[in-house]
């Protein structure tokens, strides 16, 4: 029955992912705010689908450390859900992600209107400087800035080492840092076409405050996420597996 659920989920996500990149085609030319609607829009309608066709649900825990404007936002990634969610459950995320994306039709397109921040992974030093380029100017717009600092999906149980990228963001631009500890990979794991029921959470926790100095910075954002990840993980394998 899962897989069968798992089918149907899938069916119904690209159909909809479908629709909803036609659907707001006609409204490229126009202020990006429309476009960001249609990615939470999108992310909303996806949230549904799992609830609805594969029983498996969203909890957000520490909505009161969820950063409101300029800031940035450390996540680990498991799974293909962070790529979605955070276009609803934050207001206009600026989310970091690889410049191959933006190649893609239709869906690079919207991501270049809200412009959100591409990195070319193997342009090295001048990569480094147009992230960090435009990371300031998604601030002085005063955006949320999303990152997976770990710079791709680890699976499950493993902590893969984080990119030099969030210590320039955190040295660069002088802003907090909140880590965000989640499970995904529990449910909807990396590369695969199956979700398994229960429940997704993805916690928010106390942010890292501006200043202190890298090595500290990014033992402490590690070990912040990797701990409470870890009890995540277990929490839901004790719960639901």
């Amino acid at each position: 029955m899962t897989q069968i659920r798992s089918l149907a989920f899938f069916i119904c996500f690209f159909a909809w992912s479908t629709v909803m990149n036609l659907a707001f085609l006609p409204f490229l030319p126009f202020d990006r705010k429309w476009i960001v609607l249609g990615q939470r829009i999108w992310s909303g309608g996806i949230v549904f689908l799992l609830r609805t066709l594969c029983n498996l649900k969203l909890e957000i825990r520490g909505e009161e450390y969820l950063p409101k404007g300029a800031a940035i936002v450390a996540a680990k990634h498991q799974s293909a859900f962070e790529t979605m969610i955070f276009h609803l459950i934050t207001d206009d995320p600026a989310i970091i992600l690889k410049k191959e994306l933006l190649s893609i039709p239709v869906y690079g397109w919207y991501c270049r209107k809200t412009k959100m921040i591409a990195v070319d992974r193997k342009g090295h030093a001048a990569a480094l400087k147009s992230m960090l380029s435009q990371a300031q100017q998604a601030i002085e717009d005063d955006r949320p800035i999303v990152i997976f600092p770990e710079g791709t999906r680890s699976p499950l149980d493993e902590d893969l080492p984080f990119q030099p990228g969030i210590a320039a963001l955190y040295t660069k631009l002088q802003q907090p840092v909140t880590p965000v500890a989640l499970n995904t990979g529990l449910f909807w794991p990396r590369k695969s076409f199956f979700c398994r029921p229960g429940v997704m959470v993805i916690e928010f926790l106390p942010p890292i405050a501006a200043g202190i100095d890298r090595k500290t910075f990014m033992k402490e954002l590690k070990s912040r996420i990797e701990d409470k990840t870890e009890a995540l993980v277990a929490e839901g394998r004790e719960k639901y597996l």
